[in-house]
């Protein structure tokens, strides 16, 4: 029997997974300002309350941080290698 693997099938979850690539790889480094939601849900192909969703997402995963008034950012906080850190804790 072929093992499946397990994407998300949720659009919110698939519009989160690609935000959180992007901080991943360093498009997005810490401190940066997230995109306009209106613009990501542009870029993603998403409508702007499931990028709403995701974006909630990553902020209660650590990913992001809202500043009343001013915006999201990435967190300032969190690197690549503490991501790697957490995954392996979590398996």
């Amino acid at each position: 029997m072929t093992e499946r693997v397990r994407e998300p099938h949720y659009r919110y979850l698939v519009a989160f997974e690609a935000i959180k690539s992007r901080i991943e790889a360093g498009e997005l480094p810490p401190n940066a300002p997230l995109p306009a939601e209106r613009r990501l849900a542009q870029e993603l192909g998403f409508a702007i309350g499931t990028v709403r969703h995701a974006t909630r997402l990553l902020r209660e995963h650590g990913f992001v941080v809202t500043v009343r008034s001013k915006g999201t950012f990435v967190a300032p906080d969190v690197g690549p290698s503490d991501w790697c850190e957490n995954d392996a804790m979590q398996e």
